[in-house]
């Protein structure tokens, strides 16, 4: 199986911020598997596992995940989140998986969480979801209200708001980390050779995108499973472990950092075969 790819406001607001990673780029990155033998067993072929990054990332955050997911012959497809609006950024993914034969594990981490959990509504092929650092949320609620219902956040002394011009030409703010704050905000437990290269590439997320209420989502009716990373001052493990608990999922913990996709791949990886063996 081959995966194709087609084409409370001010502070309160940036009190919350997804995502951990490097550089730019609006691809999506498809790599098959590392041996075709490895992509089947007497169980049948291994579903794709499809890869959602939030904020300040673009796919190449997945890098050691996926290195690891293609060694076990998963399928991968790394989608690069635009960060403009959660409906809009949504709606591309929606089209990515309409692309994607078979099975489908959707991972997403942070603010990918959400947008994972608005696409994957409805589609009969995502069989499992996986959320990494990430938001769960309810009919309605945004990343905001989520993240400012737990203490424990200190992201918003740490943002850069900068203005922007949308697509449709009307006025925005495009929301950045502090070079000097960013490695001890969200990736304090990645080396800091790494996270030099990801303070200057990374891209931002809009306050817009950060304040829309979710649609109805897909963890209602998908099995679902989470990774909750204890150290993370980005969004609360007291929130993280609060829509866990919600969604009714299978929950792991590990001492991470909000970037645990580029520190702990490994615990990463595990969690998303977990998923994809419930799938098979």
């Amino acid at each position: 199986m081959k995966p194709v790819s087609r084409t409370r406001r001010a502070h309160t607001t940036m009190t919350v911020l997804a995502g951990a990673g490097v550089a730019a780029g609006l691809l999506v990155t498809t790599i098959a598997p590392a041996s075709a033998d490895k992509g089947t067993t007497d169980r049948g072929p291994k579903p794709t596992v499809v890869l959602v990054h939030g904020a300040f990332a673009d796919s190449t955050s997945w890098n050691d995940v996926i290195d690891k997911l293609r060694h076990d012959g998963y399928p991968v497809v790394a989608v690069a989140n635009p960060l403009r609006s959660l409906s809009g950024d949504s709606a591309y993914l929606k089209d990515v998986l309409a692309g994607i034969d078979g099975p489908v594990v959707l991972a997403g981490h942070s603010y990918g969480g959400s947008v994972i959990s608005n696409a994957a509504t409805g589609n009969k092929n995502v069989k499992a979801l996986v959320y990494l650092a990430a938001f769960l949320p309810e009919k309605g609620e945004s990343a905001v209200d989520l993240s400012g219902r737990f203490p424990g956040s200190t992201l918003g002394d740490a943002l850069r708001p900068a203005p922007v011009t949308n697509a449709d030409g009307s006025r925005g703010t495009d929301l950045y980390i502090q070079n000097d704050k960013f490695r001890r905000q969200f990736a304090a437990d990645v080396p800091r050779n790494k996270t030099d290269l990801m303070t200057v590439t990374q891209r931002p997320v809009t306050e817009a995108a950060l304040a829309e209420g979710a649609a109805e989502p897909a963890w209602k009716t998908i099995p679902s499973w989470v990774l909750v990373a204890t150290q993370d001052r980005n969004i609360p493990a007291a929130a993280q472990e609060f829509m866990a608990r919600r969604a009714g999922a299978r929950t792991t913990e590990v001492r991470a950092s909000h970037a645990v996709s580029v520190s702990q791949p490994g615990k990463v990886t595990g969690v998303i075969e977990d998923a994809a063996r419930s799938v098979r």
